[in-house]
């Protein structure tokens, strides 16, 4: 019986198939149009401008004996391949100030990964120091969000920075985000505190609330160990672990 249904139903395809008659192919080939026309026709542009702010972080840090402010933030302005970037991050402390501020030429090589090349300022409390940085940020395999940036400075100095982090969906608004980060650097800079070799590694734990997408707080712990030459100049502040409390947009 299954077979004879089988056999019925296979008839009635071959038989639909068999008077289906394609239609013509068209006879008028569309006119020559201009980028703008076809621009206007497709709703497309890809030579178009277009730019974001991002406040990954803006948060208030626990101290025992203070509060301090932390930030790290960006901007970009350009096209689909080639934008102007620019960085900036730093810490407000009770008696010392440290920041640093990037202008960058972002550069895109693949779908996931662009380069990225220009200037690097630090500044603050210590004498300001400035380098030319070269790097690449992008997505590494399993959504790892991925920055890292090799700098050369004056008197021969040379840095290497790498920030890796992930979002990690809880629901469709609670995220949870692990961000760790290293500094290295060539050569001891005692006026601002920091020794040859590994300088620093950074680990923090973030939950944030999406609100909308463009605006979540979010709560965490921040800690924070310092190696080397860097950990003797920091003396008491060789290691710390902080709660945090902050927001993070953009627009």
């Amino acid at each position: 019986m299954k077979r004879a249904i089988a056999m019925a139903m296979l008839t009635v395809a071959s038989t639909a198939a068999a008077q289906h008659v394609p239609p013509d192919p068209p006879q008028h080939l569309l006119p020559h149009q201009s980028y703008e026309q076809m621009v206007e026709m497709m709703r497309m542009d890809d030579t178009e401008r277009y730019g974001r702010v991002i406040v990954d972080q803006l948060e208030w840090q626990d101290d025992p004996d203070h509060a301090d402010i932390t930030w790290d933030a960006q901007a970009y302005y350009g096209g689909d391949y080639h934008k102007l970037w620019l960085k900036a991050e730093g810490v407000h402390e009770q008696h010392a100030d440290d920041a640093r501020i990037e202008a960058l030429w972002n550069r895109i090589v693949s779908p996931w990964w662009s380069t990225q090349v220009g200037l690097r300022h630090d500044f603050g409390d210590g004498p300001s120091r400035t380098w030319l940085a070269l790097g690449v940020e992008g997505l590494a395999p399993q959504w790892f969000d991925v920055e890292a940036a090799i700098y050369v400075g004056e008197e021969s100095r040379t840095a290497l920075r790498v920030d890796v982090s992930y979002d990690l969906l809880l629901t469709q608004r609670l995220v949870l985000q692990p961000q760790l980060e290293a500094d290295v650097y060539g050569k001891d800079d005692p006026e601002r505190r920091i020794g040859s070799g590994l300088s620093d590694i950074e680990a923090g734990l973030r939950l944030r609330y999406e609100i909308r997408r463009e605006f979540a707080p979010y709560v965490g712990i921040h800690w924070v160990r310092r190696f080397g030459e860097t950990a003797d100049l920091a003396g008491d502040d060789s290691s710390d672990t902080r709660f945090v409390a902050g927001v993070r947009a953009w627009f």
